[in-house]
């Protein structure tokens, strides 16, 4: 059947609802309410990621921000830009200091969340020039904005985790390839642990998390106009799989399912207890990522950890 180019929820949803097993990307998961929802597992006591990651980034934003002397900072899947706040301080002080400006372009799919948190920006940092870009820098044409000093491409949250290993030596090495010599790369990346918290942070007792992933649903209800497919079909899992060092999150359906899409006129069915895989979140060991690193091209510059060693923030440069 014939998909509409300029219809990407479309094209994944062929390429992956009927595979097996059936898959979408976890992009899906973060349209407005999505990204919302996020918003507020980071603050669970549960998900422990974000706490450490700001916990670096509090120790150590002026230090990446004299380290780089970077004029443009390019952050990749924005969403609300919470932890981006502690780096933008850091170098709109440092800019202040040299009396020279600094850019921040956010990137990201959710159009409303992406305006929304980059009019707030803008009047909270009103020495930054803030140019928010809606796109998917996972796809093939990935371009990074021109600037006149060196560039700096944030990637935190562990989002790196959501690539399997193939994907994400693509990534890297399209991201490489897109820097000129001189540009840097600020990676966060969850550590590998104990796999009792690793579950725990990804199917909290409130049951956020497992409302943000039946999203997803609601995301392709909307997106594709479906007939007979409900959220409250599907049942939240979240999995540890050892061999592959990732968390998986799946929607199992609770009941036989018969949809129709309209947008792409075809019917898809799914088997009681049949799942779904919407998003995995690789763990990393530190020395292991600074080999996947430095064979897209990129040399670890500095790395810190939090106190407890949970996660990890690298500086890269090309």
């Amino acid at each position: 059947m014939t998909v509409d180019i300029d219809n990407p929820l479309a094209a994944d949803a062929v390429t992956g609802l009927w595979a097996y097993p059936p898959t979408l990307p976890p992009k899906w998961l973060y349209d407005e309410r999505g990204s919302r929802l996020f918003d507020e597992i980071t603050r669970l006591p549960e998900y422990y990621p974000t706490r450490r990651e700001t916990a670096i980034l509090e120790a150590h934003a002026a230090d990446i921000a004299q380290a780089t002397n970077a004029e443009m900072l390019v952050e990749f899947g924005s969403g609300t830009s919470t932890k981006t706040r502690l780096l933008l301080q850091a170098f709109a002080d440092r800019a202040a200091t040299l009396g020279r400006p600094v850019t921040y372009v956010p990137l990201d799919v959710s159009t409303e969340i992406l305006e929304s948190s980059a009019a707030v920006l803008a009047s909270d940092y009103p020495g930054i020039d803030i140019h928010p870009m809606v796109t998917d820098f996972t796809s093939p044409g990935l371009v990074l904005p021109p600037s006149t000093g060196p560039r700096m491409a944030v990637f935190l949250g562990g989002t790196i985790g959501n690539f399997d290993d193939a994907e994400r030596a693509v990534f890297l090495e399209r991201l490489a390839a897109v820097l000129s010599p001189g540009d840097y790369f600020l990676l966060g990346a969850d550590l590998i642990k104990d796999t009792g918290r690793l579950v725990a942070a990804y199917n909290d007792k409130a049951g956020v998390t497992a409302d943000f992933n039946r999203n997803m649903i609601e995301v392709l209800r909307a997106g594709l106009d479906a007939q007979g497919l409900y959220a409250d079909d599907f049942d939240h899992i979240a999995r540890w799989n050892p061999g592959r060092h990732r968390i998986e999150m799946w929607l199992r359906a609770r009941r036989d399912i018969d949809v129709y899409f309209a947008v792409l006129q075809r019917h898809w069915k799914l088997s009681a207890g049949t799942e779904v895989l919407t998003e995995i979140s690789t763990k990393f060991d530190p020395s292991d990522l600074a080999g996947e690193l430095a064979a897209a091209g990129l040399r670890e510059v500095r790395s810190w950890t939090d106190d407890a060693g949970d996660f990890l923030l690298t500086l890269s440069c090309r």
